[in-house]
């Protein structure tokens, strides 16, 4: 990273200004590095002279100027043409800009890294399982279900684009009793086809959907099942039943470009016998007792539990906690994934503390299961909030918002928010074709970029060509602070990947998208990109279109939207 290299030589600075004795040798860890709040301070800004100075009175117990100290560092930069100007400012900070002649080079990087560029190795191949949706296949995904969808995935993309290795698990929650009430109204609507008399079990599922997966159990058995006995037909109908659901959920997922690695079954911990395994390893270590006919994990043990949680009822039923310490062994003990991610929805964030408890009980690192806990989506049209309930058979799809809105308007708009704050998701809004849309605006810059260099090769210029490094002296003509401005802001996008990472969620990206669609934006007005009268430059001019082209569709990418030509 770009961040890392200025770092890297600030070190070697204050090391060289401490062999020659212009600073007394104390230890300084890595310097700080960051992009100030006031662009006309530089590209970057470091305080390792007051670190330094700081340092210098603990080591020594001497006081230390820091802006003495700063301009020794300064003055032992060592030229690399990277750094253009350096200054000392306010009590000791130092300001680092960022050469022209080096910006100029970046244009003709971009364009050749192509979908690599903004790619960092902070992962350095380890490998990450992100765990999402996870929804109970019962049905059709409701919206409220598609933020979770949609951060998983996107958080997944920045991963692969820092070096990670991740695999995408959706958790089939397909034996408990919320997908047995499912295959039992799905055989009584079953039945109702076929003209029999068969209510509805009790807190079955109501929606109209169940009717049409009916129809399509009864289109493969025809009345097969009809003939069976009740328990015997259940048992049947269970494998149906959980493939129809998951087609769904896959063609629906697939509207919005999420797709899974691996679809992980609950009721396989059960069929290999795995949950009766972890739980006597953890009987066996004195984290599972037995009281009053049920068994208990001992989460009172561990720090921020205060009570204990049942995994075994009295009736000799597991609870959905012992599939989940099974299958988070599965995923530590027996796939050996370094880090594993679950996108929870924050009504489970009680459930955070007794799984960090499992991970110690299991001898892990707590810090290994990252539980990343998103807010609740309010589906608003026409001002008024829509009701979504999938039991009750009113609620908005999935499926039906992307037929409105389509599946770009979708993951923005969903990505623009902190995974903590709610989101109020506007359908009037995520259709309006105007800049105020930031889906349409920033979509509708890359049209623009892509018309620009459609018109400039019917007026004879070689866009199309593989950039060399000839190319470098055309692009010095690249001086203008609006083509400069541009080039620093693609130049960010490594760092927005860092910090996607960093704070474990991608909604950093919709917003630098719609930054760098604005300076994009003011470069096309204050600069005219083809110039007959003008070729060097236009050329010039074109390639950095080029690598906005680039750097807006990575961006794009990495939010799983598409890149439109025209619009």
């Amino acid at each position: 990273m770009l961040r890392d290299t200025l770092q890297q030589v600030l070190i070697q600075a204050v090391e060289a200004a401490q062999a020659d004795g212009s600073l007394p040798r104390v230890s300084i860890r890595a310097p700080e590095v960051q992009r100030p709040r006031q662009p006309d301070h530089g590209d970057y800004a470091t305080n390792v002279a007051m670190v330094l100075a700081s340092a210098v009175k603990r080591e020594t117990g001497q006081r230390a100027n820091p802006r003495q100290i700063a301009q020794a560092i300064v003055s032992h930069i060592p030229p690399n043409g990277l750094i253009g100007q350096v200054e000392v400012a306010g009590p000791g900070f130092i300001n680092l800009r960022l050469a022209p002649e080096w910006l100029q080079r970046q244009v003709l990087a971009i364009v050749q890294a192509g979908d690599r560029f903004g790619n960092i190795d902070r992962g350095q191949g380890q490998r990450w399982q992100v765990e999402f949706v996870s929804a109970n296949p019962t049905g059709p995904l409701h919206f409220g279900g598609a933020r979770n969808a949609v951060l998983g995935d996107s958080l997944s993309n920045v991963l692969e684009a820092a070096g990670y290795q991740v695999q995408r698990e959706f958790y089939v929650n397909d034996a408990g009793t919320q997908f047995q009430l499912f295959v039992e109204t799905l055989y009584a609507r079953y039945l109702q086809l076929l003209g029999q008399e068969a209510p509805l079990p009790e807190e079955g599922y109501q929606g109209q959907y169940m009717v049409e997966y009916a129809r399509r159990v009864r289109e493969q058995e025809g009345d097969r099942l009809a003939q069976l006995p009740r328990e015997e037909a259940l048992r049947a109908l269970w494998p149906l039943a959980r493939a129809i659901v998951l087609q769904d959920l896959e063609e629906e997922l697939a509207l919005i470009q999420v797709h899974f690695d691996n679809w992980f079954s609950e009721q396989s911990l059960y069929d290999e016998g795995l949950v009766d395994q972890v739980l006597e390893i953890l009987r066996q270590r004195g984290d599972i007792v037995e009281r009053d006919g049920a068994l208990w994990f001992r989460a009172s043990k561990y720090p921020g539990n205060e009570k204990d949680e049942v995994v075994v009822r009295s009736n000799g039923m597991p609870t959905y906690f012992a599939s989940d310490i099974a299958y988070h062994y599965d995923k530590f003990c027996r796939r050996r994934f370094d880090v594993v991610v679950d996108v929870w929805s924050v009504d489970h964030q009680g459930h955070v503390p007794r799984m960090h408890a499992v991970m110690r009980a299991l001898g892990l690192e707590p810090d290994r299961l990252i539980i990343l806990l998103y807010n609740l989506v309010k589906l608003v049209r026409g001002g008024q909030e829509v009701k979504m309930s999938k039991r009750a058979g009113e609620f908005v799809t999935l499926r039906e918002v992307v037929a409105e809105v389509g599946p770009d308007a979708v993951r923005f708009m969903l990505l623009t928010r902190s995974p903590e704050a709610g989101i109020e998701f506007d359908l009037a809004l995520a259709v309006a074709q105007s800049n105020e849309n930031p889906v349409f605006y920033v979509q509708y810059s890359h049209a623009r970029i892509c018309s620009i260099l459609a018109k400039a090769r019917a007026a004879g210029f070689a866009v199309d060509e593989e950039p060399g490094p000839e190319v470098q002296a055309d692009l010095q003509r690249l001086t203008h602070p609006a083509e400069l401005d541009l080039i620093r802001k693609m130049l960010e996008l490594e760092e927005q990947i860092d910090l996607a990472v960093e704070k474990r969620s991608p909604h950093n990206l919709p917003h630098y998208a719609m930054e760098l669609a604005r300076v994009f934006n003011l470069f096309y007005r204050d600069c005219r990109v083809v110039d007959p009268a003008e070729p060097e430059r236009s050329r010039a001019r074109l390639l950095l279109c080029r690598a906005a082209q680039v750097a807006l569709s990575r961006v794009l990418g990495l939010m799983g939207m598409s890149a439109p030509e025209s619009m």
